[in-house]
């Protein structure tokens, strides 16, 4: 792939990104049904770290897809709200739910074998905590810890 011909948009259908804004972010990510492990990209137009990513993730594709994640994305430079609901300082970042509970987050592009690193121990850390009897815990009664919404 030539710098010419690159085009950073083309890794949202690549990877089966839904775009997603402030208005309906609870309804497609936080309380949509499913246990799936949901990755929000939140990103830049011409931000020069995000097209490293979004180079990235079209070379490594696969490697991408096989992580399982269901993927959304969202122009935090557009939809300014967003952004300061997860109280950005810089982009790309990645804020990881599942169940209605926000995981964690991963700010900047560390990098594929980290990253995957990093939704591996999210993976064991969730399959850790995982009630016994496989009840899903309400959404409405999960905070983060300082008790602002996800």
């Amino acid at each position: 792939m030539s710098a010419a011909s690159f085009d950073p948009g083309e890794v949202f259908q690549a990877l089966g990104m839904r775009a997603v804004d402030s208005a309906g972010f609870d309804a497609a990510v936080v309380e949509a049904p499913g246990e799936d492990l949901r990755c929000v990209f939140l990103w830049g137009t011409d931000c020069y770290n995000c097209n490293i990513f979004k180079g990235t993730a079209m070379l490594h594709r696969q490697a991408l897809l096989d992580l399982g994640l269901t993927w959304f994305q969202a122009d935090v430079y557009a939809d300014t709200a967003l952004g300061r609901r997860f109280s950005l300082h810089g982009v790309p970042t990645f804020v990881l739910f599942r169940a209605g509970r926000r995981l964690g987050r991963i700010t900047g592009w560390p990098g594929l074998p980290q990253f995957q690193a990093a939704i591996a121990r999210l993976r064991a850390e969730a399959a850790a905590q995982a009630p016994a009897d496989g009840s899903r815990v309400a959404a409405a009664d999960l905070k983060n810890p300082d008790g602002s919404p996800s």
